[in-house]
């Protein structure tokens, strides 16, 4: 771990929350499609998850990044069939114990995010909320929200990291959110991904879910203790799935 704006669309923060009928099914299968801008709360873990639309976007390193490594390449136009619903933050600690029964985190506090955590256990938590960890494409469509560049806004406005974060966590969505309403897709806690970690040639373009298997999983975001070379939407780094650090949280994301 030491290792525009197309959507003119910025979701406020005091958009209205439906409550989840069992786990992440909607009020009625006759309910209208959901769209940009909508958000339900799981009554699970009791935080909100917002609709990311389907859409397209290019993948790897962002259009004049200079502080992209190897295997940020090359890009690609990366199409995304599904939209999917995002949890709006960062798993808090508050939630992973009254899933969990237990709290990891080094750094303490309800409202900051759950860390010290594994891969195997932030999958284990979106699979008791009725979810899934996101894909690696999903995780950058996300974080990207239709921006171009290797950031959805700057830096210290939307991330905690080394340069501001002063040696600890912080409380989730206190930074700016990007278009899509998420907040800490960028710093705080760098986010595990349910993609094995792979070098990007020859990869799917459409709905891309990796291999089967590998040594490593991918992790995304860049968090408190990271360079602000490191806090881009493109950056990617490995870890296996037993690996835990301070460092490291999740969010979850449903269908």
């Amino acid at each position: 771990m030491r290792t525009n704006l197309v959507l003119a669309f910025v979701i406020a923060a005091a958009v209205p929350v439906i409550a989840f009928q069992g786990a992440f099914q909607g009020t009625s299968g006759k309910a209208a499609s959901p769209k940009l801008g909508d958000s339900k709360r799981n009554p699970k873990d009791g935080l909100t998850y917002l609709w990311i639309p389907p859409g397209s976007y290019t993948s790897g390193c962002s259009p004049n990044d200079k502080d992209c490594f190897p295997d940020e390449t090359p890009n690609r136009k990366t199409t995304l069939t599904k939209g999917f619903w995002l949890s709006r933050t960062e798993v808090t600690q508050a939630a992973f114990e009254k899933i969990m029964g237990y709290n990891p985190s080094v750094f303490q506090g309800s409202d900051l995010p759950v860390e010290y955590v594994s891969w195997v256990e932030a999958d284990e938590y979106c699979t008791e909320i009725g979810g899934r960890l996101p894909s690696e494409a999903e995780w950058e469509y996300a974080a990207r929200a239709g921006t171009t560049g290797s950031r959805y806004g700057n830096l210290d406005e939307i991330a905690w990291y080394d340069g501001n974060a002063g040696l600890s966590t912080h409380p989730v969505g206190k930074k700016k959110p990007n278009a899509f309403g998420l907040y800490d897709m960028l710093g705080n806690v760098v986010e595990w991904t349910h993609t094995f970690y792979w070098v990007q040639h020859n990869q799917e373009n459409i709905n891309p879910t990796g291999p089967s298997i590998a040594e490593y999983v991918e992790l995304r975001g860049g968090g408190w203790w990271d360079d602000q070379k490191l806090v881009r939407v493109s950056y990617r780094r490995h870890f296996e799935k037993t690996d835990i650090d301070y460092n490291i949280g999740f969010r979850c994301v449903a269908e």
